[in-house]
């Protein structure tokens, strides 16, 4: 099969992360998506103060994709040595599943900084990379279908590009933890999956501290 693999904190997993993970396997440029929860993100070993645990952020994303057939919750690479580069989860990935092949999944902002990505060099060549378009709202505008460019670069082919309607929305893992800062429970559930919500509330995690 055909894998793409998301990486992020998912601090906490939210309704945008999940949207846009299964536009792109409906558009059929996968055939599944891994959620690579990460340890530590080597470009922000500076922004860790918030950063829940892994196995926490973990099991949010498990409970947000239980009900999504092609999506699924990956704990690889908190196997794997720190820091979490992405050249070593892929190359630990298709060592693992040689049976599958492996995409990377990224936003136009990361791929503006690739360069300084660990041997981003070879990771454009040894695998395909999906690059997706990235709104720029605020948090509490509109939510709506918007058109969106996505990039799709064979490694030594030429790239693609395609238009399809994603679902993007105007939402951040940092607005929401902020709301939960603030107890506004209503603006959270907005955007969490109820499993995730309930999940937060029962650890009272992100400084909520009460139920909705």
């Amino acid at each position: 099969m055909r894998i793409g693999i998301y990486g992020g904190s998912f601090n906490p997993i939210h309704r945008g992360h999940v949207s846009l993970a299964r536009d792109i396997c409906q558009a059929g440029l996968v055939d599944q998506i891994w959620l690579m929860v990460s340890p530590l993100n080597p470009l922000k070993q500076d922004q860790q103060s918030d950063l829940l645990h892994h196995s926490l952020r973990f099991q949010m994303a498990e409970l947000a994709l239980a009900e999504e057939p092609q999506l699924f919750a990956s704990d690889f690479e908190m196997q794997l040595p720190l820091p979490s580069y992405t050249i070593n989860t892929l190359h630990s990935l298709r060592e693992a599943y040689p049976q599958h092949e492996f995409v990377l999944i990224v936003g136009e902002d990361n791929w503006e900084r690739f360069h300084q990505w660990y041997r981003a060099d070879e990771i454009k060549r040894d695998y395909d990379i999906i690059v997706y378009g990235r709104r720029d709202n605020r948090a509490g505008d509109k939510v709506d279908a918007q058109e969106t460019k996505v990039q799709v670069y064979p490694h030594g082919k030429r790239k693609r590009t395609l238009r399809r309607k994603f679902l993007l929305y105007p939402i951040s893992s940092t607005n929401i933890r902020q709301a939960l800062k603030d107890n506004n429970i209503s603006f959270a559930s907005d955007w969490l999956h109820p499993a995730v919500l309930q999940f937060i509330l029962d650890h009272h995690l992100y400084g909520a501290s009460f139920q909705p």
